[in-house]
């Protein structure tokens, strides 16, 4: 018993299994991304983001000017469909006078078109580009409050729940 204390005593100095374990941990980060870490960071991301929207609305906005712009904003797309469908109901109404219109706008240069395709395209790609930087929703509560805490043990328990049906 003394001799194998004192082989392994030479072997693995004190701390030299600490240090032993911090190598494979990091070994096994190159090939596998630590969960924790993981959830940690991105619980980081969601609290920055959500202190930066609260910092945004913290001062409200309350002014009949402000309401003007909140109204002119959202004109546009319902101008566009409403004045589509107008289009229709004109040229059903007065085909002489739609015909005599639209050959109007066949007179409008290519580049004033391409002018308009680039506003409307501006307008609503900044629109899209708006609802997509939202945050998501923070993720729905574990059904196993055990399994919340270790993501290893969050992954296995829904791997086992997939492999008997569960799922």
């Amino acid at each position: 018993m003394g001799l194998i204390r004192t082989i392994l005593g030479m072997v693995f100095r004190p701390g030299s299994l600490v240090q032993a374990g911090q190598a494979v941990t990091q070994v096994a980060d190159a090939f596998r991304p630590n969960a924790t870490r993981q959830m940690e960071l991105g619980h980081d991301a969601f609290a920055a983001t959500q202190a930066a929207y609260a910092a945004e609305f913290q001062h409200g906005r309350a002014g009949r000017f402000d309401a003007f712009v909140n109204g002119i904003n959202r004109l546009p797309r319902p101008a566009l469909a409403l004045g589509t469908l107008g289009l229709f109901c004109y040229a059903m109404v007065d085909p002489a006078g739609f015909t005599l219109r639209m050959s109007g706008l066949a007179t409008v240069p290519e580049p004033l078109w391409w002018l308009l395709g680039a506003v409307v395209a501006f307008y609503f790609g900044a629109r899209e580009t708006h609802y997509r930087r939202t945050p998501a929703p923070p993720p729905a509560p574990n059904p196993r409050p055990q399994a919340q805490s270790n993501p290893a043990l969050a992954a296995w328990l829904a791997e086992a729940d997939e492999n008997r049906g569960l799922d």
